[in-house]
């Protein structure tokens, strides 16, 4: 394989697996290279050209080059995030690229290689409902593993519990992931699919998987490093409980 993309959505873990992958050296530097609107600072640490240039083919084929050497930092394999949000733009991106391309596999593959898809999902929706409705009140998305804050986009704010909003985002989770099996599906594409349980409980596995998968030797498990903690305490666990016992009272 000379590329991965991560498919993914929100709250799954797909910082920490990018973070594992980076560590181990060999298998790329993936990040969010195609998201809709990457903070400046970003865009500049990756090298990426005007994004408003990809509407014509020449543009395109720079920012799909761009994005590659990036992914690639100084290893030999192309790694990259992917949220369900973000794909169709990525697409029509390489379709402006790659006119001549029958399929959106057919594309990606003309940009990147042979590619290793990995659709990292997290079974327990409304524990992904909850974890994402926190992130977005609080305006806290990462922190490090001293505690410290690594990512917030918005001012700090306390959580307030919210059955209506966690109700409408376990939907929608569940809906993006199904977006993705569809496009599997559509593609011919057989994805190699991790859980968030088992991402977070072996890490070292999830990790030996994606290398065995890429025809890669398997990593010493001390060598792999992360800059992420889990932010799921007691509130998500109250939550939850709360949810379900409102949701038991509604039907």
């Amino acid at each position: 394989m000379d590329a991965y993309i991560i498919c993914a959505t929100p709250r799954t873990g797909s910082t920490l697996l990018c973070d594992l992958l980076s560590s181990t050296r060999v298998a790329g530097e993936p990040d969010s290279f195609f998201m809709r609107d990457p903070d400046p600072v970003w865009a500049a640490r990756w090298r990426l050209p005007d994004r408003r240039a990809a509407v014509e083919p020449q543009g395109a084929a720079a920012f799909l080059a761009a994005a590659g050497q990036a992914g690639r930092g100084q290893t030999g394999i192309f790694g990259a995030r992917l949220m369900q949000e973000d794909r169709d733009d990525l697409m029509a991106m390489a379709r402006v690229a790659y006119p001549g391309q029958p399929s959106d596999l057919a594309r990606i593959r003309a940009a990147f290689g042979r590619v290793l898809f990995i659709h990292l999902t997290r079974v327990d929706k409304l524990a992904q409902a909850v974890s994402l409705v926190r992130a977005e009140q609080s305006g806290l998305w990462h922190i490090a593993p001293d505690g410290s804050e690594l990512e917030r986009l918005a001012p700090p704010q306390p959580p307030q519990y919210d059955f209506a909003r966690i109700e409408a985002a376990r939907i929608d989770l569940a809906r993006r992931d199904g977006d993705w099996c569809d496009w599997f599906d559509r593609e011919g594409i057989r994805p190699l699919r991790l859980e968030y349980a088992d991402l977070s409980s072996d890490p070292a596995g999830s990790v030996g998987q994606i290398f065995g998968a890429l025809g890669l030797r398997t990593p010493d498990p001390r060598s792999l490093r992360s800059g992420v903690a889990r932010l799921s305490d007691g509130m998500s666990a109250e939550w939850i409980a709360r949810y379900r016992s409102d949701a038991a009272r509604a039907r």
